[in-house]
């Protein structure tokens, strides 16, 4: 078996603002950086062999600030298009109709001309399944993702059933860890993958982790 590093970005200075990024290419606040700061001892005693980063400038800095040089850069693990409601903010989405932002957050509805969960998670799947090959090409038992909350919601969804209605989201500098099957035709295959660690966070916010 492999062992999958899932890493979350550290805050944005739109996470701050509790807007939604999306797509958009926003960069680390300063308090994300103190984020993965306190995430980086944990990442060099793990010594990942393999760093694959999504193509958003917040995941390349994370990986920085934690002292990894990416092998490589995949846009399928880029954060999900939200189309109109990129830049809104998450009070006035769900002030308008809070069972459509609850259900969006449980992958069972996505904004008019968005990516739909569905899409999301094939992409996703998809890009972990092309970096699991590549890392056992070249002998390495341990594999970073660095990505986002969607993404990462997806992936543990699919792989080991967690309902992300039953979950909190990704905390901003967190790391959860799957053990994989690198000869799994498919990383959804019954036994592919099993959760070890879920949402492991050391400057956990005492908030709710933002979009």
């Amino acid at each position: 078996m492999m062992r999958l590093l899932l890493v979350r970005h550290g805050e944005t200075a739109w996470n701050e603002e509790r807007r939604l990024q999306g797509q958009r290419d926003v960069g680390l606040s300063e308090a994300g950086r103190r984020q993965v700061c306190a995430l980086a001892e944990t990442v060099r005693y793990l010594a990942p062999g393999y760093v694959v980063t999504s193509g958003l400038r917040r995941t390349r800095e994370t990986a920085e600030v934690l002292g990894v040089r990416p092998d490589a850069r995949d846009p399928r693990l880029n954060e999900a298009y939200l189309a109109g409601w990129e830049g809104r903010y998450s009070a006035e989405v769900r002030a308008e109709d809070g069972g459509v932002y609850a259900a969006w957050r449980a992958g069972r509805f996505h904004p008019p001309g968005a990516e739909s969960f569905g899409e999301l998670t094939d992409r996703v799947v998809a890009g972990l399944d092309a970096a699991v090959r590549r890392a056992a090409d070249g002998g390495h038992e341990l594999l970073m993702a660095v990505t986002h909350g969607g993404p990462a919601r997806a992936f543990l969804t699919a792989a080991v059933g967690l309902d992300p209605a039953r979950t909190v989201p990704s905390h901003p500098a967190s790391l959860s860890i799957v053990d994989v099957d690198p000869g799994a035709a498919s990383l959804l295959e019954p036994g592919a993958a099993r959760l070890r660690l879920f949402n492991y966070s050391p400057a956990m916010s005492p908030l709710d982790p933002p979009d």
